[in-house]
């Protein structure tokens, strides 16, 4: 399988006079990949370009991120609005929950077929994919002992349900 490319963050302003930027993240698992060395910047995937991470200051919603080359606030000002990216491996965990997965159809592994993924929500515990089937939706955990796999080739998610989960 190929490897994915997913966003995880917006620039939205410039900070300080140094060039660094603020980013509004796009991704529950933002703090897992910007420290990543196979960042993309660009405002999509097809015209990202290879960019990597000088430092973060601060902590919590005031960090400051500084990209190498983004050395004053006019060069920070022309990457205001671009999308960072990264490209995970096909077992990483962001693959789970990215809205590439919209529409995928959701099979048990007894090979019934449970429904279409209509969303994925992110909750404080776990995410939880949301899939209709006619007039029922089932919210499904996304945790290993569920969901089995994701097919991105053939547009395919298996569970294994819980009792009481398709109920």
């Amino acid at each position: 399988m190929k490897n994915l490319i997913h966003p995880i963050a917006t620039i939205t302003t410039t900070s300080g006079l140094t060039g660094d930027v603020r980013l509004r993240p796009l991704s529950r698992y933002f703090d897992e990949y910007i420290d990543e060395k196979g960042l993309m910047l660009g405002f999509s995937q097809d015209t990202s370009e290879d960019v990597s991470l000088e430092t973060i200051t601060g902590i919590g919603k005031r960090r400051r991120f500084k990209f190498a080359g983004v050395d004053s606030v006019s060069d920070a000002e022309k990457i205001v609005g671009q999308t960072i990216f990264i490209e995970s491996a096909g077992e990483d965990q962001i693959n789970m929950i990215g809205k590439d997965l919209l529409g995928y159809e959701v099979f048990a592994e007894s090979g019934d077929l449970v429904g279409i993924l209509k969303d994925v929500m992110w909750l404080p515990n776990s995410d939880v994919y949301v899939i209709k089937n006619g007039e029922k939706e089932y919210l499904i955990p996304i945790i290993p002992e569920v969901v089995k796999g994701v097919d991105h080739d053939q547009g395919i998610i298996v569970i294994t349900p819980m009792d009481g989960l398709l109920d």
